[in-house]
């Protein structure tokens, strides 16, 4: 079992799910935060019945407050953090004329807000170790307007992009690397659930790749960038997308 400790943000279901237990494969000891925090628990038990590598956590990503309580949390319970994925997000498709302006809130706070907060909040605390990790999940939609999703969706996410490349810029010297990973559609639960299935079946015959992709991959990525040796990446955006953005 490695030393190193990793907080995902979302991670009760889906891709967040997948990203902890692929760190948790990794080795390392695995904090999986969600404002569902049962459901994180039922994963961070299944990881580890003992809670010695995995423990859930419950936290508002809206918060900025929930982000330090988070940090002080792990700090008490394991003495140290080292990488901090920021993961959850969520959307309602609304066609971009009929978004409210509570509808937009809500999805620029749980899909943006918290990439400033937890990088802020994390990145603060890294810079003062002289070293740590930042992964942002991004999205395809940050990049080309989205398909499936909501404008207000879309926007965060580019939104996500951008604040990866300046906090990446202002951490950098510190030792803190902070990157984005922009998945295309993946082969998850909440995908199947939120596009009819004749909208799927467009959808994946529009990917060049003809499938829609791999939670485990994009899972992978992630502990790549997250490497204490991934000193060098930074301010990047890695597409996962199956050739529908290419640049």
């Amino acid at each position: 079992m490695s030393n190193r400790v990793v907080l995902v943000t979302g991670a009760a279901r889906g891709l967040g799910a997948v990203v902890a237990r692929r760190f948790h494969e990794a080795g390392y000891r695995v904090a999986l935060a969600d404002i569902a925090v049962e459901a994180a628990q039922s994963v961070a038990q299944d990881l580890s019945v003992d809670g010695s590598s995995a423990c859930a956590i419950k936290l508002d990503v809206t918060s900025k407050a929930d982000f330090e309580a988070a940090r002080d949390t792990l700090l008490d319970r394991w003495g140290a953090i080292d990488v901090l994925v920021n993961n959850a997000g969520a959307s309602r498709v609304v066609p971009v004329m009929e978004i409210t302006a509570e509808q937009f809130d809500r999805v620029i706070d749980i899909n943006l807000r918290s990439v400033l907060f937890g990088c802020q909040v994390f990145g603060q605390y890294f810079a003062t170790q002289g070293a740590g990790r930042i992964v942002n999940i991004a999205s395809l939609a940050g990049q080309n307007g989205g398909s499936a999703t909501g404008a207000h969706y879309a926007a965060a996410k580019g939104g996500a992009i951008t604040l990866t490349k300046v906090f990446a810029r202002d951490l950098a010297p510190c030792g803190v690397t902070v990157n984005a990973i922009s998945p295309g559609p993946l082969d998850l639960p909440v995908v199947h659930e939120s596009v009819p299935a004749e909208k799927l079946a467009q959808v994946i015959a529009s990917i060049p790749v003809g499938q829609l992709g791999s939670a485990a991959y994009v899972a992978d990525a992630a502990v790549l960038l997250a490497s204490a040796e991934a000193r060098f990446a930074t301010g990047a955006c890695w597409d996962i997308n199956g050739g529908l953005f290419m640049r």
